[in-house]
């Protein structure tokens, strides 16, 4: 948060400052900051900090500048889009990387060979030494993050029984067998874990009220994002179905489709969302609808059969009247 007893990479009160930042600004109004031979670790937010003396007039600028460091050129990682997923879900994080094939050392090629990957997790910056959720090179592997890539060019990350600590930055790093080719791409996948008692049932129809052969989606999600990669179990009036996609797809509904539908993890049935009501008119119901219209309508003409007859006879009673005059 850069205040008083926070390192810092430059301290106006401090001899032992990295020679690699230069302050070019003064205490007057100016806090321009050169930084030279910039290295991973400047791939990150900067705060400036200004301490008075009182207490109530210092202050730190929490905005703050980014800085993204870009990699030599041929080198890459492709990351997937911002992840949401549900606490105890398993994701997928599909990702792709290029590594530089050589470096010119001297006037003599020297091809490249990856000798370790990793995976980090926010706010470290994944290099040689730093804690990391995924590393090629050790045996203290977690259990919940499996590396489904390789060294070649695959740096597909799955976590299991995803929870809090889980909602990071996850970013990945290649290291060869030469320096210069050695890099963590940039700027990583973000992974955003919500709590399973913000599920519920979103529908393609406004309404729950059906005809039979009419067609439906619910879709499972949850309240603040899109949910990544879902595995559900579906239920309909408590019993279980046979789909386990975040999506439900009910088509040439009948009324053996009525009930009350709910969603839920795979793995955690204290995830079910508030239930979804859905009713399909029967045949039964469609026949007395239809009878009684029929009735309806049969009355209406009876009565204007009468009408019309009554109206008649007074017409043709005056018709005759007028003729005895």
């Amino acid at each position: 948060m850069c205040r008083t007893g926070t390192p810092s990479v430059y301290d106006s009160e401090s001899n032992n400052n990295d020679p690699r930042y230069r302050y070019l600004g003064d205490k007057k109004g100016d806090c321009t900051l050169q930084i030279s031979d910039l290295q991973e670790e400047d791939n990150a937010t900067f705060l400036f900090r200004v301490e008075a003396n009182d207490y109530r007039a210092s202050f730190t600028d929490i905005s703050g500048v980014s800085v993204r460091l870009l990699g030599v050129l041929g080198q890459s990682v492709n990351y997937p889009d911002p992840v949401c997923a549900v606490k105890g879900s398993t994701i997928t994080l599909p990702c792709s990387f290029t590594p530089l094939k050589s470096v010119n050392d001297n006037g003599r090629e020297v091809l490249i060979e990856v000798v370790r990957v990793a995976w980090c997790q926010s706010p470290h910056m994944c290099r040689t030494g730093t804690p990391s959720v995924y590393d090629s090179e050790s045996q203290n592997i977690y259990p919940h993050y499996r590396y489904l890539g390789d060294k070649k060019g695959d740096c597909t990350l799955q976590i299991s029984d995803l929870q809090e600590e889980d909602g990071a930055t996850f970013r990945f790093r290649v290291e060869t067998n030469d320096p210069r080719a050695t890099f963590t791409g940039q700027p990583g996948v973000r992974v955003t874990v919500v709590d399973g008692a913000q599920m519920k049932i979103r529908s393609s129809r406004d309404d729950g009220e059906f005809k039979r052969g009419e067609s439906v989606t619910l879709n499972c999600s949850a309240a603040i994002c899109t949910i990544h990669q879902l595995e559900v179990t579906w239920f309909r009036d408590g019993s279980a179905l046979s789909e386990s996609g975040p999506a439900l797809h009910l088509g040439y509904l009948t009324a053996k489709d009525s009930g009350n539908y709910t969603c839920g993890l795979k793995r955690n049935n204290h995830t079910l969302s508030v239930p979804y009501s859905l009713h399909v008119e029967d045949e039964e119901e469609g026949t007395k609808a239809f009878d009684t219209l029929l009735a309806v309508r049969l009355l209406l003409f009876t009565l204007l059969t009468v009408l019309f007859v009554i109206v008649t006879s007074i017409i043709i009673k005056r018709t005759c009247v007028c003729k005895k005059r």
